[in-house]
């Protein structure tokens, strides 16, 4: 099987940011007058802090001046216990509108790196669980960055963060089929359109997480080689690896509800992570004679600091093998799906090595991988 050679690697943010403590300042008034209290607002706040990020970049921000507190105005303060925000359909009038853009900004710059062209792309694939709309992001795409109209277009849908690698192993198997595919993948998420109202504690979470991005890869197919190991990233794509825990399916969920998409995580998940992942990481690295002592890198999903504390614990990982995930989740929160990507961006950045695994987790619950080399 021919792998996916990766050409160039793009990211993007909404121009607006907010800090932390405003996030936290600004969930206090959205609880209702019931649950409002000196100690509820002392607990959101608690736990936006111990959320691991410092800054975060949304959609709906009108403005971040530097030493003045962010705007906005599509969320309002609570006007009572039945008050949930935004309906679920204006959420998504505003993904139709900004996630095209900030996709497209994303794919200009990996392309750009690549040094390939619109018309040059065969097949483009779209990731995105924030939102839906038709026509959709991959229409936008073809059309704004002047793509060809036979381009052929996959998405792939409410996969959860793992999203990319989900659209990395589809566009491995274009370009395993076609060794002439120039294949674009492109994951763009909005969840700061889905912020919940009230003091449900996995609301509150999710609350102090999740943040807006867009990434996107750049690849073809390559024939493989017997490359030494410890070259730079990006490297190629060799195989990726799926694996859903047994009898965990309520752990993570992300439903869609009437005021947006809500999510669960479950307090136990960092526990099952420890207890599954090394033997799942090393049966699949055990396929390519490899162990995990011999890999260089990691892009970890940091579904937050519990999550990544357990991946580091399963995969006995130093805090340095860490730091490019931890960095990511302190600038930028968690912007599901794009976010490996951005980690990969700033292992590259490092001139980190090869082999790479990247890892992320989802509804399942499902742990993804995927290879470098």
């Amino acid at each position: 099987m021919l792998d996916f050679e990766i050409l160039g690697l793009g990211t993007a943010l909404p121009e607006h940011h907010m800090q932390q403590s405003e996030a936290a300042d600004f969930a206090a008034l959205c609880l209702s007058s019931g649950e409002s209290s000196a100690s509820s607002g002392g607990l959101v706040k608690v736990l936006f802090r111990r959320a691991g990020v410092q800054t975060r970049h949304s959609t709906v921000l009108d403005s971040s001046v530097s030493g003045s507190p962010s705007t906005q105005t599509f969320y309002a303060p609570s006007t009572g216990e039945h008050d949930r925000g935004p309906s679920t359909s204006t959420r998504m009038d505003r993904y139709e509108i900004d996630a095209p853009l900030l996709a497209g900004e994303a794919v200009r710059r990996a392309l750009a790196e690549a040094g390939v062209s619109p018309r040059e792309v065969t097949h483009l694939v779209t990731v995105s669980c924030s939102g839906f709309s038709a026509p959709g992001v991959d229409l936008h795409l073809l059309r704004s960055l002047g793509m060809r109209p036979s381009v052929s277009r996959t998405h792939i849908g409410f996969m959860g963060c793992h999203g990319a690698l989900n659209g990395m192993r589809v566009a491995q198997a274009f370009a395993a089929a076609d060794p002439a595919a120039v294949i674009v993948i492109c994951a763009i998420e909005l969840c700061t359109l889905h912020y919940q109202y009230g003091l449900d504690p996995q609301s509150v979470v999710a609350n102090s997480l999740f943040a807006d991005g867009a990434a996107a890869i750049v690849g073809r197919a390559v024939r493989p080689t017997s490359t030494p190991r410890g070259t730079l990233l990006p490297g190629r794509l060799v195989e990726n690896f799926s694996y859903v825990i047994p009898e965990t399916e309520e752990m993570m969920s992300w439903r869609i509800g009437d005021h947006g998409f809500q999510m669960t995580l479950s307090p136990e998940v960092p526990a099952i992570i420890t207890r599954t992942l090394p033997g799942a990481l090393e049966s699949f690295l055990g396929g390519h004679s490899l162990t995990l002592a011999d890999i260089r890198s990691w892009a970890i999903h940091p579904g937050g600091p519990r999550i990544l504390k357990a991946c580091g614990d399963a995969a006995n990982l130093s805090e340095g093998d860490l730091a490019a995930s931890t960095s990511i989740l302190s600038r930028c929160g968690n912007m599901s799906s794009p976010t490996v990507l951005f980690i990969l961006d700033e292992l590259r950045r490092q001139k980190s090595e090869l082999p790479c695994v990247m890892l992320g987790f989802g509804p399942g619950l499902n742990v993804e991988a995927a290879l470098l080399m």
